[in-house]
């Protein structure tokens, strides 16, 4: 074999795997990335795709409209399913990591929307778990990324995910306060109120009266009962503040470092600072 030929064939081998590095990053451009033409043209199609599917999924349940078009919900059901499937592959072709992207957030919720078509098929009588197709609806916040709702929505969730410790801490002492209030009104109602018949029923009592809700199903007949239900509802005008402010603190904060849309190609991340030119999960750059 000639010297020539050998370079030939080598400079064959080498330009095929840059041509399809180049299509995948055509592909990651349009579905994962919101600022170019055509990257807003995919996700309006997918916002649409979402919304509708979800209308199909709730006229379904009618039954008038099931009975007279039963054939249409299942061909729209494929359709649906076969266009996110398809999507979702693209997804997992277009990161160069794709365990990154299918242990996300986001990828989880993709191949729940449309595991359920493909379990009627595998096993008969599953078709109650459609209603999990109703997680698609949570993709429209990826679509926020066409204009400015999606730095907000940004700060909003790094508050959120800032802000984690100070509200599970917040929960567990709620929990704490409603278990112990739940339990001082069964040992002052049980006797004379039936209502009050069991510790867990009183806990619901509390957590209605503590958040302000105020059902009236069940209620303290006795003096003293009536004084901790007073205490409990001055409480919780007081709590409803709590979290509020913690949020708010958080979001003034992130307010401060606001985010872009780029979407790492390696590794699927979306949320990076402004500035920033790699990606801070895996370093590659944006």
């Amino acid at each position: 074999m000639s010297p020539i030929k050998d370079i030939f064939d080598n400079t064959e081998i080498k330009r095929k795997p840059e041509g399809f590095a180049r299509h995948r990053e055509k592909i990651h451009e349009i579905i994962f990335e919101a600022e170019t033409t055509s990257g807003k043209l995919f996700d309006i199609v997918l916002l649409i795709m979402i919304f509708s599917s979800i209308i199909v999924l709730m006229l379904e349940t009618v039954p008038k409209y099931y009975a007279a078009h039963k054939h249409l919900f299942y061909v729209l059901e494929w359709v649906y399913t076969i266009f996110f499937t398809i999507e979702y592959l693209l997804r997992i072709y277009s990161v160069y990591r794709p365990v990154y992207y299918i242990k996300s957030f986001f990828g989880v919720i993709d191949l729940l929307s449309i595991l359920p078509s493909y379990l009627t098929i595998i096993i008969p009588g599953m078709h109650s778990l459609m209603i999990v197709r109703g997680l698609r609806l949570l993709r429209v916040f990826r679509i926020f990324k066409l204009d400015s709702f999606t730095e907000q929505g940004n700060i909003i969730l790094s508050a959120l995910i800032d802000s984690r410790k100070k509200l599970i801490i917040f929960a567990v002492t709620i929990i704490i306060m409603v278990t112990i209030f739940g339990s001082v009104i069964y040992l002052v109602e049980h006797v004379v109120n039936p209502n009050f018949d069991s510790i867990p029923r009183c806990i619901y009592w509390a957590i209605v009266t503590i958040t302000t809700v105020g059902y009236g199903d069940i209620s303290p007949i006795t003096p003293f009962g009536q004084f901790i239900a007073s205490i409990i509802m001055l409480m919780g005008y007081i709590i409803i503040a709590v979290p509020t402010g913690i949020v708010t603190s958080s979001i003034l904060r992130e307010n401060k470092n606001s985010m872009n849309t780029i979407t790492c190609p390696n590794c699927a991340k979306e949320g990076h600072d402004k500035e920033a030119k790699y990606c801070d999960r895996c370093g590659h750059s944006l």
